[in-house]
């Protein structure tokens, strides 16, 4: 159907909306003829402010059904230049809400969610790591006493291999000098972690 045809059929079936949707009529033409393919409620609600277009709520209504059929009758006229759909904003559902004070408090929201956002990327610089430690109990309790570092560094220390007879051996094992493990795969590395952690 065309967009001549459906408006006759839509002033035939609604009667009280002759005027205004003879209005979305002239305005659609308007945008074939410029050859845009806006054809967004907003776009033609606004292009039609003032001149007996409805606002754009009123043709998302449930009254504006007849409208909306008339407005996607134009979307794909020949001649016109294909819009290049913008991509939605993670927000977009904003836009959406009914209620003008809803709107107007998720937007406020919104707004300082960004601006939080925008502080936070200008203290904390980027690549920068931050650990946050939520065990329960005092930090000292799981910190390595000075003793207890020199331990583990003990442990890892070419003195200590020596003297025992040991060597590295492949996967982070220490072996003793017939190829016996003594210290399991990955114990030197867990060490270096232990170490480099606390």
């Amino acid at each position: 159907m065309t967009p001549e045809e459906m408006l006759a059929h839509l002033k035939e079936k609604a009667p009280r909306q002759q005027e205004t949707l003879d209005a979305v009529f002239a305005v659609c033409q308007e945008q074939v003829e410029r050859k845009v393919a806006d054809f967004s409620f907003a776009t033609i609600a606004r292009l039609g402010a003032g001149r007996g277009v409805p606002k754009v709520q009123s043709i998302r209504n449930k009254t504006g059904d007849n409208y909306r059929t008339l407005i996607k009758c134009f979307e794909g006229s020949k001649g016109v230049r294909k819009r290049v759909p913008k991509a939605k904003s993670a927000d977009a559902w904003v836009d959406e809400i009914e209620d003008p004070r809803l709107r107007l408090m998720a937007n406020i929201t919104l707004s300082k969610l960004a601006e939080a956002e925008r502080l936070n990327k200008e203290l904390i610089p980027p690549g920068m790591e931050i650990r946050i430690d939520d065990r329960v109990g005092s930090q000292s309790e799981y910190r390595l006493t000075p003793v207890e570092r020199r331990a583990i560094e003990h442990l890892m220390s070419e003195d200590f291999l020596t003297a025992w007879h040991l060597k590295v051996g492949g996967k982070g094992t220490v072996v003793d000098e017939q190829g016996k493990v003594v210290f399991k795969p990955g114990t030197l590395d867990a060490l270096t972690k232990i170490l480099k952690h606390h």
